[in-house]
């Protein structure tokens, strides 16, 4: 029996095979990258800050999907001129300091990286107009405490309401706090910002794009209302945008959120935000997560004996629920 095709057919003769260039694991060294900051990011183009300069750039292929976001800093090649047109290359992505994440919702197992980078969660709130949410303030907290980044409260539009009934809720967490009204003297909140790079999350409407126009003058960030029968905020940021301030360091505009799920938050891990707490329960049995309804919890011990502040563990202990409580 004979094969398809005999020597004189055109498909008998072989054909030259794929991939006949010799592979090699070697890999280009960049030694002529130079260093970036990404600013914002909007469909897959990314704004850098390269030397003072503001640079478009767009991922190169070797990273595959690995995520570039705000505050990541970043090695760049090609044209860094930022002339018009000119398009750079992000060949590498340095390794973070800190990593921001929040969930649509708890259950949701995609994590979604908010910032890079960020030493700072500034959680701004109004006392009015929109009325506080003390669950998504919680649950801001607890991302903060998550990431190893140092959380601030900066109270809003407080010629409206008295700080007092919030800032009590706090006090007890040891949590720093601003307070500010529309007009107002910002001075304390420089101070606060100086140096640092932060980043502001909250409602929509609360005064976040306000606050950074008053931080930044011409940062020309839109400002949105609040809706008179729903009491919520119009989305008036649609993207993170990173701004350096006039007195030194970062801010981090985000979009309003409405929902802060912390499904990536372990909470066996949120002990160890408290110092003073966590040593309290070094007798807990294995397993223990420190909860309200935790039986022979140390923290249960330490307050009875007058080793722990009642209150604090209360708040702590508020923390741990928002992890699995609603936003709302």
């Amino acid at each position: 029996m004979t094969g398809r095709y005999s020597e004189h057919d055109q498909e008998h003769y072989e054909r030259p095979r794929r991939r006949t260039r010799p592979r090699t694991k070697e890999r280009p060294t960049y030694d002529d990258a130079v260093d970036g900051v990404v600013v914002t990011v909007d469909r897959g183009r990314f704004t850098l800050l390269v030397d003072g300069v503001t640079v478009m750039a767009m991922k190169a292929r070797p990273l595959g999907r690995k995520g570039v976001v705000v505050g990541d800093r970043v090695r760049v090649v090609g044209d860094t001129s930022g002339a018009d047109g000119s398009l750079a290359r992000i060949v590498e992505v340095t390794e973070r300091l800190t990593t921001l994440r929040r969930t649509a919702d708890d259950d949701d197992p995609v994590e979604r990286v908010v910032v890079a980078n960020a030493e700072q969660l500034v959680v701004v709130t109004a006392l009015a107009d929109p009325a506080p949410q003390p669950r998504l303030i919680d649950r801001a907290l607890v991302a903060a405490y998550d990431a190893g980044m140092q959380p601030l409260l900066c109270l809003t539009k407080s010629d409206l309401a008295d700080p007092e009934t919030l800032l009590s809720t706090y006090r007890s967490l040891g949590v720093p706090w601003v307070v500010t009204q529309r007009g107002g003297d910002l001075a304390a909140v420089r101070d606060r910002l100086r140096d640092r790079t932060s980043v502001l999350v909250g409602s929509s409407g609360v005064g976040k794009s306000t606050l950074v126009n008053a931080l930044v003058p011409d940062a020309h960030r839109e400002v949105g209302i609040v809706n008179a029968v729903t009491g919520r905020g119009r989305h008036t940021s649609t993207s993170a945008y990173m701004l350096p301030l006039p007195d030194g360091g970062w801010i981090i505009d985000t979009p309003g959120i409405r929902s802060f799920g912390l499904a990536h938050v372990q909470p066996e891990h949120l002990i160890e935000a408290f110092p003073d707490l966590d040593e309290m329960t070094e007798e807990c049995p294995r397993g223990c997560t420190h909860g309200e309804d935790e039986p022979e919890c140390g923290l249960d011990d330490a307050v009875a004996e007058g080793e722990a502040d009642a209150e604090r563990v209360q708040s702590f202990r508020r923390l741990l629920a928002a992890r699995t409580a609603s936003d709302h």
